[in-house]
């Protein structure tokens, strides 16, 4: 798989052709402003003494504070880190929220530790890197295998450090630590936004839109959940376990209690290799592979978990007409190409999924206010920012015959380039 940072770059070049770029201009959007990496020393339950690498990538903040999640992962490397900490500075500039990039990460897998190791990871993460964040400096949030309790830990343990009350100095937080309503669903409800209005663009009706979504985590399970309701199709749906199709439609309120009971969608038909085939015959539903399901026959495909899925292997047999993009990188640039050429529309990452940063930005505000919004004000407040940034996009991409993904690139560069020549950064 190519390398993460060098995807960036691939599409970065493609589009620097059409803004013409300078090199100058090519080269501080390829630089990062820092690149910080630190060893955690960390005790487990044993006993045991480890050493973990952690990083933090603060790639640009012409726009305003570093801004960006933190992963725990095994993969997590200073190339991945770097790819997120870029895309994230465009995808702030892309919604036009007054926010940099920035993406953090340890390299250890916690599936293989304890609650209360997790938690001493994250507090060894905030005392090594607590003066490199703060409200105003570099604003981390939950991403891949973090959550809103390892955010609070992160908290507590900087406000320890420091001797203050910051709770703006971290998003995605518990409610009861100034977490935001609204946060655990706002990727997928952005998305949906931006979905809605292509919708209306193309003059289709919801009962017409036969969905198919690759990954079944909170992403996922949302975008499926507010899709359903809204009277769209779901014809497939995808775990790391396995996949179900149904040209009838799927329930994923049924199909998010057979995995949060029993650790796999397929459950819901299926326990082992025994399936209740009456009930798949009622339902015309069966039980696919997770990868089958990036190539059945549907309208929007939306990727929800992985990135680098579509690939130059299997872009050919996409047989989407709209691929809704709620996972950071999913689709490869040689995918991309092969995906342009046969018309299929690809909204991009870093509009489809950026309701969670703006919800997050959301959040900051609140907490340097001392405000408290309720749902209906974070959605009424998401939607516009996400509608208003598709149409323009979606202007550029009409008026120059490009991509939505470079039409995106376009407008977030041009945004960024624009406060780093107001900053005297850039001529």
């Amino acid at each position: 798989m190519q390398d993460p940072f060098q995807s960036y770059l691939a599409t970065l070049h493609s589009t620097a052709a059409v803004l013409g770029l300078t090199t100058a201009d090519i080269d501080a959007l390829s630089t990062p402003d820092r690149i910080i990496e630190r060893t955690l020393e960390v005790e487990r339950d044993s006993g045991e003494k480890v050493s973990l690498q952690a990083y933090r990538v603060q790639f640009n903040n012409a726009r305003g504070p570093y801004k960006g999640g933190i992963r725990f992962h095994p993969n997590a490397d200073q190339s991945e880190v770097k790819a997120l900490a870029a895309l994230m500075a465009l995808k702030c500039a892309v919604v036009n929220i007054p926010l940099g990039g920035a993406k953090g990460g340890v390299a250890f897998d916690p599936k293989g530790y304890s609650k209360a190791e997790i938690e001493r990871v994250a507090r060894a993460f905030a005392r090594a890197f607590a003066n490199d964040i703060g409200p105003d400096r570099d604003i981390p949030a939950p991403d891949v295998y973090t959550t809103a309790e390892i955010m609070g830990y992160i908290l507590d343990e900087y406000e320890r450090v420091h001797g203050i009350s910051a709770p703006a100095v971290i998003t995605g937080k518990p409610l009861a630590l100034g977490g935001s309503l609204g946060r655990d669903t706002a990727t997928s409800q952005g998305g949906v936004y931006v979905l809605e209005e292509l919708r209306i663009r193309l003059g289709k009706e919801r009962s017409d839109m036969r969905v198919a979504i690759h990954g079944f985590g909170n992403v996922g399970y949302h975008a499926a959940r507010i899709l359903h309701s809204l009277g769209y199709r779901i014809v497939a749906l995808a775990d790391s376990k396995g996949g179900l199709v149904s040209e009838r439609g799927l329930d994923p309120m049924a199909a998010h209690r057979a995995k949060h009971e029993t650790h796999s969608i397929t459950n819901l038909y299926c326990e082992g290799s025994v399936c209740d085939t009456v009930k798949m015959s009622e339902d015309a539903a069966r039980v696919v592979s997770p990868n089958d399901v990036l190539t059945m026959s549907c309208d929007v495909l939306i990727p929800a978990a992985l990135d680098g899925v579509i690939t130059e292997e299997n872009a050919k047999d996409i047989r989407a007409s709209i691929v809704l993009e709620l996972a950071n990188g999913p689709t490869t640039p040689a995918a991309d190409a092969i995906l342009k050429e046969r018309n299929i529309l690809v909204i991009p990452d870093i509009l489809a999924n950026a309701g969670g940063v703006t919800v997050s930005y959301f959040e900051w505000l609140q907490n340097r206010t001392g405000e408290r919004w309720d749902e209906e004000v974070v959605h009424a407040r998401l939607r516009p920012l996400m509608t208003d940034s598709f149409n323009e996009i979606w202007s550029i991409h009409d008026e120059r015959d490009i991509t939505l993904r470079q039409a995106a690139y376009v407008l977030g560069i041009g945004r960024i380039l624009e406060a780093m020549r107001a900053r005297g950064k850039q001529q």
